[in-house]
């Protein structure tokens, strides 16, 4: 079970925060660096229709995508509005497709797409009541998935704050072990390239956090 949804300040659409209030569900507005939601281990970004276009002409959409598959377990990107997303604006259908394409193929990304600011709250909602279901319990992890120990390594790595898959094989190559790994200090961990002060912390800090059970 899961106390509450996160929800970073800079979500500006307050329809969504009143809908899930009116349901009761538990939020708390705080700073997050990669996704408006999390849910549990899940990052959740959300856009409207015209927002995703701006976002591939000016590229934000790639670093976005970038921060949530780094961050998170699992993420999610919403897709909201009613509009034809072909006919919002001057841009060739090919380079939307694509985008789209490489999104849930490329970086194993679902995209949920969302009518208004209401049905989207609706999806935190469904989510949110699936982890406290008593009758559904959700694995974060897909256990099809490790082939190898190699690969499971890489996978435990990846869960640590900001390690993507490069970087847990960077990890893994330098250190040798996961055990190697969560007994490093931070200065051992910024020799790794890509790993400055902040990351090597939010790192530490997660691996030396005292566990306590969502009731």
């Amino acid at each position: 079970m899961i106390n509450q949804i996160l929800i970073d300040h800079r979500e500006r659409n307050i329809e969504i925060i009143k809908e899930l209030e009116k349901s009761q569900i538990p939020i708390k507005i705080t700073n997050l660096n990669s996704a408006d939601f999390i849910i549990s281990n899940i990052g959740i970004e959300r856009k409207t229709k015209s927002d995703f276009l701006n976002s591939i002409i000016d590229k934000r959409i790639i670093t976005q995508i970038k921060g949530l598959k780094e961050s998170f377990v699992k993420s999610l990107l919403i897709i909201e509005g009613k509009e034809n997303i072909y006919s919002i604006r001057d841009f060739h259908p090919n380079s939307i497709r694509g985008m789209i394409s490489s999104i849930v193929l490329d970086s194993n990304i679902p995209i949920i797409y969302t009518e208004s600011p209401r049905d989207t709250a609706g999806f935190l909602k469904t989510i949110y009541n699936r982890f406290n279901s008593t009758k559904t319990e959700i694995s974060l992890v897909n256990k099809k998935q490790f082939i190898t120990s190699e690969k499971q390594q890489e996978f435990i790595i990846q869960s640590l704050p900001g390690i993507g898959p490069s970087l847990s094989k960077s990890l893994l190559r330098n250190f040798k072990s996961i055990k190697n790994i969560v007994n490093a200090d931070e200065k051992d961990l910024m020799n790794i390239n890509k790993i400055g002060k902040i990351k090597a912390k939010n790192i530490k800090n997660i691996l030396n956090t005292i566990y306590k059970e969502d009731l």
